[in-house]
């Protein structure tokens, strides 16, 4: 931390959504439900797939990880902002707090991001190299493909918040969001040239979010042309049931992220920040589960043995 940070501003208070105290019980209720349904959800993918062995796939391998990530991405978030919602004060968050919160969430954010992209991958040989599959996608490189999406998050994380945290803060010490994003600090709190880190902002978002997103977009490409040479009515509806799920999460997930960190740091708006920033926190982590599961009959048919086998062994 540099020296103004030290000597300067040692904690941070977040702007509540409402000043009525009747919307902010309503944004409270409305939040924590969708973060209990997002922890259970996920936690559900995450068990089924544990325990059913007709899971034990790497379709399914890279899922369980991604709502692993999910939950751990939520609960960075949420408590704090859920405590912020019922303090009938201002509630505070120390520097180093802000740090831990952005570099955990810039980490499991941009992690989730290459995992999907990687799923993207693994649909494409599924699809387009059958025969191959078993081979290209071994467990060793499954399990590589998982290491390495932490770790390029982890890198990432790591140089943007020392980055960031190495900039003096003046002024107000309010931070116009729920909770410690980059553009918030940047834009309202820093005191300081920050084109520099606006640079390292957006080449850190082409490398977790662009590239990634050009990486499914090829690999759907060559999907579309094998599914163009399919020609029985059932193997479309199978293959389009397989990458459907994939496809409506990376539309979600990608989406807001581009809006926030690959838009002109010139046009960025705090309303607007906070309002799609709800979506990829809050909303994103619910549907991410419920699209999986409503549109995945494997997990289904799984979940159903798990709660078949459960209420036989209640019954005896």
């Amino acid at each position: 931390m540099g020296d103004e940070n030290r000597t300067g501003m040692t904690e941070f208070y977040f702007r509540p959504f409402s000043s009525l105290p009747k919307v902010q019980l309503l944004i409270f209720l409305i939040l924590l439900l969708m973060y209990m349904v997002s922890v259970c959800g996920n936690g559900t993918i995450v068990l089924i797939v544990c325990t059913d062995c007709s899971l034990h796939t790497p379709m399914y391998f890279f899922l369980a990880n991604l709502a692993a990530m999910e939950i751990c991405y939520s609960t960075i978030i949420a408590p704090l902002t859920l405590a912020n919602l019922t303090s009938l004060r201002k509630a505070t968050i120390s520097l180093a707090g802000c740090g831990i919160q952005m570099f955990f969430f810039i980490f499991l954010g941009g992690a989730g991001c290459v995992l999907l992209a990687f799923m993207a991958y693994d649909r494409y040989v599924a699809i387009c190299h059958p025969l191959r599959y078993t081979i290209i996608m071994s467990w060793t490189v499954c399990v590589s493909i998982v290491a390495a999406s932490l770790a390029l998050g982890f890198l990432v994380s790591l140089n943007m918040t020392i980055l960031i945290f190495h900039l003096p803060f003046c002024g107000t010490n309010e931070i116009y969001h729920f909770f410690c994003d980059i553009p918030a600090i940047l834009h309202l709190l820093a005191c300081s040239n920050t084109h520099a880190h606006q640079v390292a902002l957006y080449i850190c978002s082409v490398i977790n979010v662009a590239i990634p997103f050009l990486l499914i977009c090829f690999s759907y490409a060559f999907i579309v042309v094998t599914i163009l040479r399919i020609s029985s009515g059932a193997g479309w509806h199978r293959t389009f049931s397989t990458c459907s799920s994939h496809l409506m999460v990376v539309a979600l997930m990608y989406g807001c992220s581009s809006f926030i960190y690959l838009r002109p740091s010139s046009s960025y708006s705090p309303e607007q920040g906070r309002v799609v920033s709800v979506v990829y926190t809050f909303v994103t982590p619910v549907l991410n589960p419920l699209i999986y599961s409503m549109r995945n009959k494997e997990l289904k048919d799984a979940l159903s043995r798990a709660l078949g086998r459960k209420v036989l062994h209640q019954s005896k």
